[in-house]
């Protein structure tokens, strides 16, 4: 997840006005002095042509941390100078190779101070110079947001790009249109808000096996409530792997795992027990651990259990549903593909400390992130769309109506 590896801002006057006079040229973002080394003939100095823009306009806040630099036209960059105001460290940046651009190397700070000083020159050689003072972005007049999966991974083919805000977006058509996910598959990819602050991207279908998707945010700038501006601007790729899609069923005890439609193995498990039933529904693995802590309390169920090395868990719901390895049960009396005994997870046989050839090990090792894991024939109700990463389980046509405002 990401917020991950993990992980675009408000614009402010990108443009910057120009006057032209005697020794003065103004500049977006700052005043600026021009000086030359001829005359115009008729005893006065002639001006540098050249135009400096930086992007900030002096004075100025809620400056964007990813877009703000410097720009020239009719001449080049000759020094820029980008401090954190008030005699703070220098900002490394890099001027493109035409010399008309310059850009920090690395994204700003929210809530800062900088200034910028700019000169250029002209064909003639005459020199201009701009500088700014602003303040970027504040966190409290910003949101960003945290987004799985992160860039670079291998995901299932169930794996839906997932969006949690760090602010309610009231403006959420606005929002979501600065958001595209599409596939190489060609298949139609479509947002829809759950609440204010998620918002999840998915096919009709599962995703097409070996597909590439790209996500692009553009959300510097955007405002998504009132005085609140977007500080994202990225792109992230990912790859979805082979076809996986598990099936427990709960009358048989039984999971049937079926890799690019054809079965692989028949895992025997052990459901949840008629007292603590297990959802039924698509879920989709949203994260893995060779070993975790599982204690009741964190689920509403009191003191029941404390685990504190359960081998080989995955989970499937928010709220604490997992498929996972399990080495405290009745060594005399197993109840994997015989009786369900959990408290609402799907457990299969396997060893304390997370080694050996168990049926969970296999299981662990041959699932990615995004595979899907299907529960059918259970007493308990389907597991709500927004439970974890499992829209699956909402009609198409209620997905399609995305919930935005």
């Amino acid at each position: 997840m990401t917020t991950p590896n993990i992980s675009a801002r408000r614009t402010l006057g990108a443009c910057a006005a120009l006057m032209v006079g005697a020794l003065t040229l103004t500049a977006c973002g700052g005043s600026a002095n021009a000086k030359d080394d001829e005359k115009d003939g008729k005893g006065g100095t002639k001006t540098s042509v050249a135009k400096i823009a930086i992007s900030a306009k002096d004075g100025s806040t809620g400056a964007s941390i990813n877009s703000t630099g410097v720009k020239v036209s009719d001449g080049k960059l000759t020094d820029v100078k980008m401090t954190v105001a008030g005699s703070g460290p220098t900002v490394a940046g890099s001027v493109s190779g035409d010399g008309t651009v310059w850009k920090p190397k690395e994204q700003l700070e929210r809530g800062t101070k900088y200034q910028i000083s700019a000169t250029a020159k002209d064909a003639d050689g005459r020199t201009a110079a701009a500088n700014s003072i602003f303040t970027t972005v504040t966190t409290s007049n910003s949101f960003i947001g945290t987004y799985t999966p992160d860039n670079g991974m291998t995901v299932g083919v169930g794996m839906p790009v997932s969006f949690t805000f760090d602010k309610v977006i009231t403006a959420r058509k606005d929002v979501q249109s600065h958001i595209t996910v599409t596939s190489s598959s060609g298949q139609k990819v479509v947002g829809h808000w759950f609440n204010g602050q998620r918002l999840d991207f998915r096919p009709e279908e599962y995703w097409k096996a070996g597909s590439k998707v790209t996500m692009k945010v553009d959300l510097d700038g955007v405002e998504g409530a009132n005085g609140v501006y977007g500080v994202q601007k990225k792109t992230v790729t990912f790859t979805v792997g082979r076809s996986q899609v598990s099936t427990v069923d709960v009358n048989t005890q039984t999971m049937t795992v079926v890799r690019d439609g054809k079965t692989v193995k028949s895992i025997p498990i052990s459901a949840g027990s008629p007292e603590h039933t297990t959802y039924n529904g698509q879920m989709v693995i949203s994260e893995k651990f060779v070993q975790t802590r599982m204690n009741s309390r964190t689920v509403g169920l009191g003191g029941e259990y404390d685990i504190p090395d359960v081998p080989h868990a995955m989970r499937l719901t928010t709220s604490g549903t997992f498929i996972h390895g399990n080495y405290w049960y009745n060594k005399g009396n197993p109840p994997f593909g015989r009786q369900g005994t959990s408290h609402g997870c799907v457990g299969l046989a396997d060893v304390q400390g997370a080694g050996g050839s168990t049926s969970a090990k296999w299981f662990y090792d041959n699932s990615l992130i995004g595979d899907v894991v299907i529960v059918k024939n259970s007493p308990d109700k389907t597991v709500s769309p927004d439970n974890g990463l499992n829209g699956w389980n909402m009609p198409w046509s209620q997905w399609v109506s995305g919930g935005t405002a």
